[in-house]
């Protein structure tokens, strides 16, 4: 679904992660085939692919370094130097409000973060973003922000796909929204027929709040 903000939803355990993981070629299909922008996915072509997809991790593993430093490693591996690192790298800190010299990173707290892995995937501009609960550790400022920068993004082209406990946060932000439950996906439509118009009636039942398995 190309230049879509799609959202995953479901509850714990329900294989989001998992989703993701496969996308990114992190694990591979027992089962079935992933394709890219019309390329399948196999091991002898996805370190070419993943150069162009961007994946925000729930835990972020971040180094021992400044906040510049952090973001700055992705342009870093993808041949990026100089002045025009630099430039990108201030011009997306300035932009979400983060202190580019910053204490380290591994000293920040869990709010801080989080806030910070976001930007490390953005700041080199991939066609594909995969983000696993970006929001989840933050306050509502911090929330915003994200979902501010991600709605930009996505309208500058980018294909985003979200995964979310938020169900109010998968309505804000997507276009098209999937339920998983238990490793399947039994919904998937655009984000105003998903809430008024639902097919599954397990899906209005985890829209209304019910424990659904």
């Amino acid at each position: 679904m190309e230049r879509a903000l799609f959202s995953i939803i479901g509850p714990n355990g329900s294989g989001k992660t998992t989703l993701l993981k496969l996308i990114n070629g992190l694990e591979f299909p027992d089962t079935g085939k992933i394709r890219i922008d019309g390329t399948q996915l196999d091991e002898g072509n996805i370190q070419s692919i993943r150069r162009n997809v961007g994946m925000v991790f729930q835990n972020p593993v971040l180094f021992n370094a400044s906040v510049y430093e952090n973001v700055a490693y992705s342009l870093k591996f993808r041949g990026v130097s100089g002045s025009e690192l630099c430039e990108r790298v201030l011009k997306m800190l300035e932009a979400v409000q983060l202190n580019p010299l910053a204490k380290e990173m591994h000293r920040l707290s869990l709010e801080g973060k989080h806030s910070g892995s976001p930007w490390r995937a953005l700041v080199y501009d991939p066609a594909l973003m995969l983000l696993d609960e970006p929001t989840a550790n933050l306050d509502p400022a911090n929330t915003l922000i994200i979902e501010n920068a991600l709605r930009d993004a996505n309208l500058q082209g980018k294909t985003i796909i979200l995964v979310t406990h938020n169900i109010f946060q998968a309505k804000r932000l997507a276009g098209w929204i999937a339920l998983l439950l238990e490793g399947e996906i039994i919904e998937e439509q655009d984000a105003p027929s998903f809430f008024s118009n639902p097919i599954d009636p397990r899906t209005m039942r985890f829209i209304n709040g019910d424990i659904v398995y």
